[in-house]
């Protein structure tokens, strides 16, 4: 599993001001990306509620990805 700087595995940037949420069309907060996973580099601006979304299913990917890989009887 990768993680970032600051052990994250979503980067977090700030988005230009007037910018809208991908997801619900609210006003955008952060620009989140993916960093390793499934989801790897992609991205979008995000509200808050949004945003949580879209981090915990990256976090839910990188654990099913992880679980994946120590179970011996999943990799046989």
């Amino acid at each position: 599993m990768q993680w970032n700087e600051f052990r994250r595995p979503v980067s977090v940037d700030f988005v230009p001001r007037g910018s809208l949420c991908e997801w619900c069309g609210k006003p955008a907060e952060r620009q989140l990306t993916a960093i390793g996973g499934v989801f790897h580099n992609e991205s979008g601006m995000f509200c808050r509620p949004c945003g949580e979304k879209f981090s915990q299913s990256v976090m839910n990917s990188l654990q099913a990805a992880t679980a994946v890989q120590l179970d011996p009887q999943q990799n046989a």
